[in-house]
């Protein structure tokens, strides 16, 4: 019976996102924290659904449950896809996010207003403890700002130009966020995925 989902992140943020979003689907979704599984995944896979799939793999075979992961990013088409599946090691671990910004914005100074295209990725894998496997993907185009703006959001958010509302993605509130996220997107479509698998699972 699928009641409860291991969430494999230490990012509170996340998990936060995606209990909202799955909040009326009755699974309990349980943090590797809260589940009491300490361990370092690496992840050594080539895109982001790769690296989804290992981080989910990982923690349902630790733990005997079902196990969701995400591997999300920020590919900016000026930088050739950086960061990419590296945007949390991007410049190294240690490097805040404010630098981080920063650093991408130098980097695109003499990019066309044109060239800044970039689209946040995010790739979700439902394992379960009989083996089967599925991922999702979601995608939110926008631009690379050139300042910085917005104290919402988390990470790239606050250099990520949403044309559509004319401000970053940390400038509009987590509701609007949750709508057009890429998180959220690949949330809603996993949820499709949890809610098919409870109805087979029906007497």
């Amino acid at each position: 019976m699928l009641d409860k989902i291991i969430f494999a992140t230490g990012n509170k943020n996340k998990v936060v996102e995606i209990r909202e979003i799955l909040a009326d689907s009755g699974i309990e979704i349980v943090t590797m924290k809260e589940a009491g599984i300490q361990v370092e995944i690496e992840e050594n896979g080539k895109t982001f659904e790769e690296n989804a799939l290992i981080k989910a793999r990982t923690i349902a075979k630790i733990s005997g449950e079902a196990a969701m992961a995400d591997d999300s990013g920020l590919v900016v088409d000026y930088l050739n896809g950086e960061p990419g599946i590296y945007s949390a090691r991007y410049m190294g671990h240690d490097t805040s996010y404010d630098v981080k910004n920063d650093h991408i914005i130098e980097l695109l100074k003499e990019a066309k207003e044109e060239e800044r295209t970039a689209r946040f990725v995010c790739a979700m894998a439902l394992v379960l403890p009989d083996g089967r496997e599925t991922t999702r993907t979601g995608v939110m185009e926008g631009t690379i700002a050139h300042e910085k703006s917005g104290k919402n959001g988390f990470g790239y958010d606050p250099i990520f130009f949403l044309p559509q509302y004319g401000k970053t993605s940390a400038d509009i509130s987590s509701e609007e966020k949750n709508t057009i996220s890429h998180r959220g997107q690949a949330v809603r479509a996993m949820k499709k995925v949890i809610e098919d698998i409870k109805m087979t699972e029906r007497p």
